[in-house]
């Protein structure tokens, strides 16, 4: 059972400071009800709980910031049906209810779990290190069906479709026993009394009844659930996509002709057309479509749309976020927040998360609350919070210092910080073909060394993967100064082999290590790094050293270690020491 609770609004709000972003919660006028204090948070749940990061770890707190979990787990699920999913590290998933009481005996090292539905979840496990198998938890975090599916779906009404390992399927029950037993290698889940059935793999895909009858015979290559008499298809040979959508007698309501095609409730769906045909990666622009009758309500005018809430779905058009109606029509009465993201009606509130950044107004677009843009270092010495969106793809958040005394040298550092966060001139009416977003923070501040972290992620449509940056940027703030690695050392101290030969040594100290000792050619002149109160820390860009999922491969260097070729008059040394 369920533990019900006075649920309040609180709503998720960051601060920024010197030692990162911290978390808090605020009511609805914009004060701070739970602190800032965490390293990340979700919002609140309906059962009055959220889940919030504190050291690198999950736990979850009631309204009243109390910890009904403690964190120190790697991560925490959703509550479904009351409970929820912990996951310990070397240990795996162990099941909790709204009290945090742990249900199951000893934690389950499954690959995978899913949400719990009807008191039911999906549990993958690799078996005999040989193949996945699925099965399923009770809500007493009883393994209640063994892993023996080759896949599994939710219950929905006591019923679940599973693949046998004979190649066929089948309709079981909730303690596994088989009900009906299909001809198919694949089916999909149950909706609204069809199911989707490919024969084989590699076969098209249509539709039976629960009697096993084909009702719409295979024509599609994508075959979605059902959704109040409507599912959506593709009839696509390749990657250009061909969504349309269905009744349940196979006839189009909307003819497979488009990119990509989202139901969004009430009986509206979104429909997607490439902004490019002949590169569809590059994007696609939406129109709203009355899924009873196939009729569009809006040209194909909008960059995003989410799903309905009420009355009214989120939308986005170049970089305004803003309210339309079920008729497509932008809500007059809602206002246009400039920038790119989701907004959300919480009772007199806009949530608005907008630009990678959350942020709240009222009904009429006035401002209640959003995270401070100017971080002060000492009572004269700030950084500002510049940003920079000139097209719906390209965001950047870079820093400016605003109080240093000699004003032009100031200029001259802030025109670095602008350049290096790639705040730059785009080219206008012409598509990007990629995206990017860059932040900042501040990486170490110690007497009038600062040393900021830009950061930053560009993403070349189609890809398959995004690239990561990462520069750091020691600046003296008495005399404006942007150190170099050189700088820190004596010179003609040879301090790249001194350097390379210490990071070679901890490689071949690392136990499991990932970088391939003979990829290491060892540092160069410019090799990136930051400082710290204690140590040195070198790091490499992504592949250089190591595998791109290793990221930014760091080796930290103790000054005890080095200390022979460090300059210890230098300016560099002396700016925080």
């Amino acid at each position: 059972m369920e533990n019900h609770r006075v649920v309040n609004e609180l709503f998720p709000a960051s601060i920024r400071t010197i030692e990162g972003i911290q978390w808090g919660y605020i009511n609805n006028i914009g004060q701070f009800v739970i602190p800032p204090q965490y390293e990340e948070v979700n919002v609140f749940q309906p059962n009055g709980l959220a889940i919030v990061w504190l050291n690198g770890r999950a736990g979850i707190i009631d309204q009243n910031g109390k910890f009904v979990v403690r964190p120190i787990y790697h991560s925490i699920y959703s509550f479904f049906e009351g409970l929820a999913f912990v996951f310990e590290d070397e240990k795996g998933y162990s099941v909790i209810n709204e009290k945090g009481e742990i249900l199951n005996d000893k934690p389950y090292p499954f690959s995978y779990i899913g949400d719990f539905r009807e008191q039911r979840a999906v549990i993958q496990e690799f078996v005999n290190r040989t193949e996945f198998l699925y099965g399923y938890l009770d809500s007493s975090g009883n393994i209640i069906i063994p892993p023996q599916y080759i896949y599994a779906h939710d219950f929905r009404d006591g019923k679940a479709i599973v693949g046998l390992k004979d190649g066929t399927s089948a309709i079981i029950g909730l303690d596994g026993e088989i009900l009906t037993i299909y001809p198919f290698e694949q089916m999909g889940p149950l909706s609204e009394a069809l199911i989707s059935f490919r024969k084989t793999v590699r076969d098209k895909a249509g539709y039976v009844n629960e009697a096993g009858k084909v009702v719409i015979p295979p024509r599609f290559s994508y075959a979605g659930p059902f959704e109040k008499g409507r599912a959506i298809v593709n009839v696509s040979e390749d990657y250009k996509n061909e969504y349309g959508f269905i009744d349940k007698t196979g006839a189009y309501i909307l003819e497979p002709k488009y990119h990509d095609i989202q139901l969004l409730g009430g009986e509206r769906a979104s429909v997607a057309k490439a902004i490019d045909p002949e590169y569809p990666q590059a994007g696609t622009i939406f129109a709203l479509a009355d899924t009873t009758t196939g009729v569009f309500l809006t040209d194909f005018s909008y960059d995003s749309m989410n799903e309905f809430e009420g009355k009214y779905s989120s939308v986005t058009k170049g970089i305004s976020s803003f309210f339309i109606n079920k008729n497509g029509r932008r809500a007059l009465n809602l206002p246009v927040i400039h920038g790119v993201g989701t907004l959300s009606l919480k009772d007199h509130l806009i949530q608005a998360f907008v630009d990678e950044r959350y942020s709240y107004f009222n009904r009429y677009g006035h401002l209640i609350w959003a995270q401070n843009s100017i971080l002060p270092l000492n009572s004269s010495l700030f950084i500002h919070e510049g940003k920079y969106r000139p097209t719906k793809d390209y965001l950047v958040y870079y820093p400016q210092i605003v109080g240093m005394t000699d004003k032009e040298a100031q200029s001259k550092v802030n025109q670095v910080l602008r350049e290096t966060s790639r705040v730059k001139e785009l080219p206008k009416n012409e598509p990007l073909y990629y995206s990017y977003s860059g932040d900042f923070n501040v990486q170490f501040y110690k007497k009038h060394l600062l040393v900021l972290e830009l950061t930053g992620y560009e993403y070349t449509f189609g890809a398959a993967h995004g690239m990561p940056s990462k520069i750091n940027i020691p600046i003296d703030l008495n005399t404006s100064r942007i150190y170099a690695l050189k700088d820190l050392f004596k010179p003609d101290s040879n301090y790249v082999n001194v350097l390379s030969e210490v990071i070679r040594k901890q490689i071949q100290q690392q136990e499991d290590s990932y970088i391939n000792e003979e990829d290491y050619k060892g540092i160069v002149e410019n090799q990136p790094f930051y400082v710290t109160k204690e140590e040195l820390v070198i790091y490499f860009k992504p592949y250089e050293i190591a595998a791109y999922a290793l990221g930014f491969p760091e080796f930290k260097i103790s000054y005890q270690d080095i200390k022979s070729v460090i300059n210890e008059t230098g300016a560099f040394w002396r700016s925080f020491q």
